[in-house]
């Protein structure tokens, strides 16, 4: 769905920061200075027969993609999917979440409205809080001083061409190796780590592919006919300073943003003749360690494991406890980076102070995967435990019982009994 309304829209979009004049049939725009590939959104919003559907269905379908490759390795990671011979996979499956949020990113800067033109501000000053490197790195990546003569060209380039290329040889990969390594099975009678494959592409999954595919086709459809996403016309053309709270990245990008808020402000040292912002570096280091440690995970539980087996057979989340309380944590870590990004507007629409917001926030991101490692760990052994009890006497089925004038005891099945009264 994103190749085929992206194809369309390119047919129409100009990818273009030349300034002119809006022309179109939106009144509240019309005689707005702006760039041509802003005017050209616009257009394709209100003029273009079926472009506004078709913006709204790109852009549905993107943060789809990005949330459905995130579920699936949440799936892969809390099954065990990942171990040996699967660790590669895992590492395909990541870059490709990486490529989804770039381009989805890339995607988002294209109109040069307030939104993205503020997005690219904080790329643009995170690249620039890099000493030595980081000017210079911003002046070739925008083309000049921020924002730069042709960034929208260099982004829609990056979007429609580098960025899908890579997509499509990453997920080529990660279907070529599904069909080497096969699918992964729950445990079940006579299925053992050596004999399960798993079963065959044709027809089974290409048919659930392929029901599926109708089924999310119409449902993307029908939000994109009903749910409003987007909206440039109501923020215009770049400019800094009508900037207010309320600016949102796409939720994907949100972590990155809640991170940059929830770090305490005034970090700056100077040394060596630089201005070293920690307040930008520690963020940066922080979200790149912690995507590190997703991508290499499955060689990191190998080692302190010492597990080298391959195994093809999934493990219920609660029979491997510590894994399921690390990924627990690291779920509850990323969600309190992106609650981050909408501090302002818990502030704002539960009448919060600012501050108390971004304090218990701090708080949370280190306390909270502490307390979420404890409790899911606890709840697993929990279950063991009644798995075990469950294994070992079984379910209560009946009751034996002694019957007025009967000689010897026999069993009567609960519900019987009940109905007699002789309980």
């Amino acid at each position: 769905m994103i190749l085929i309304s992206g194809t369309f829209l390119t047919l129409f979009f100009q990818a273009s920061m030349v300034e002119t004049v809006y022309t179109g049939p939106y009144l509240p725009m019309k005689g707005v200075e702006m760039s041509a590939a802003m005017a050209s959104t616009l257009d394709i919003s209100f003029s273009v027969r079926g472009g506004l559907l078709m913006r709204q269905v790109h852009h549905w379908a993107a943060l789809l993609f990005v949330a459905s490759i995130g579920l699936h390795m949440l799936r892969i990671f809390f099954t065990g999917a990942f171990r040996k011979p699967r660790e590669l996979n895992w590492v395909i499956g990541f870059v490709l979440f990486i490529l989804a949020m770039a381009e989805g990113f890339t995607g988002y800067s294209l109109p040069d409205d307030v939104l993205s033109g503020n997005g690219l501000r904080i790329i643009d000053g995170l690249v620039k809080s890099i000493p030595v490197i980081g000017t210079y790195f911003s002046y070739f990546f925008f083309g000049g001083e921020f924002p730069g003569t042709d960034i929208v060209g260099r982004l829609y380039m990056l979007h429609i061409m580098v960025l899908p290329a890579l997509v499509i040889l990453f997920v080529a990969l990660h279907l070529a190796f599904v069909v080497i390594h096969k699918h992964t099975q729950y445990p079940g009678p006579g299925k053992t780590q050596q004999n399960v494959v798993g079963f065959p592409v044709l027809p089974v999954y290409a048919a659930k592919a392929g029901g599926f595919f109708f089924i999310v086709f119409g449902v993307i459809m029908l939000i994109a006919s009903l749910v409003s996403i987007n909206a440039i016309w109501a923020y215009g053309p770049y400019d800094p300073s009508p900037v207010s709270a309320g600016t949102q990245p796409d939720w994907y990008i949100g972590f990155a943003d809640g991170m940059l808020r929830l770090i305490p402000p005034g970090l700056e040292t100077e040394w060596f003749g630089y201005t070293w912002s920690w307040n930008m570096l520690i963020p940066m280091a922080i979200m790149g360690l912690f995507l590190v440690l997703v991508a290499i995970y499955p060689f990191i539980e190998s080692w302190v494991t010492g597990d080298k087996r391959e195994h093809h057979i999934l493990d219920r989340p609660r029979n491997a406890p510590t894994r399921t309380a690390i990924g627990a944590a690291g779920v509850t870590f990323y969600a309190v980076m992106w609650a981050g990004a909408s501090s302002d507007l818990m502030a704002t629409h539960f009448q919060l102070s600012m501050e108390g917001v971004i304090h218990t926030l701090q708080a949370l991101l280190i306390l909270g995967p502490i307390i979420s490692y404890v409790t899911t760990k606890r709840i697993c052994l929990a279950l063991q435990k009644k798995d075990r009890s469950i294994a070992l006497h079984g379910y209560e089925s009946g009751r034996i019982v002694r019957l007025p004038g009967a000689s010897t005891p026999r069993s009567t099945s609960r519900s019987a009994l009940m109905s007699s009264g002789s309980l």
